[in-house]
């Protein structure tokens, strides 16, 4: 079963704004290496954290919006834990994916008998 989540990253982008995109287009590629299908990238932008976190001040915040299993997503954490430009991440699971047509009735029938 898959599952939409919201995975929100900090970078740590040293000053350039090249460097940012290119980070995100690797990101987008590691995401979808993992099995993982990007609906939606928000790139909110370098903003101030409320107090220093490993020395450092702020930090370039992107969103991703994607669909994947809940054994990518552990996958994709491990993963982006030990990438040294990903600062902070948090996830947050948004719900199942309704399945389209047939197969959802046959879900359904398939959980009332169950």
């Amino acid at each position: 079963m898959t599952n939409r989540y919201e995975i929100l990253l900090a970078l740590n982008a040293a000053g350039k704004e090249e460097t940012n995109k290119d980070l995100i287009e690797r990101l987008e590629k590691a995401l979808a290496s993992e099995g993982a299908q990007i609906e939606q990238v928000q790139r909110l932008e370098r903003r101030e954290f409320a107090y220093p976190h490993d020395k450092l001040k702020g930090a370039y915040f992107v969103n991703f919006v994607v669909t994947a299993a809940p054994s990518a997503i552990t996958k994709i954490r491990t993963k982006l834990t030990l990438d040294e430009e990903v600062v902070l991440q948090n996830y947050l699971r948004k719900g199942a994916v309704k399945p389209a047509g047939k197969a959802r009735k046959a879900a359904k029938k398939t959980a009332a008998v169950a």
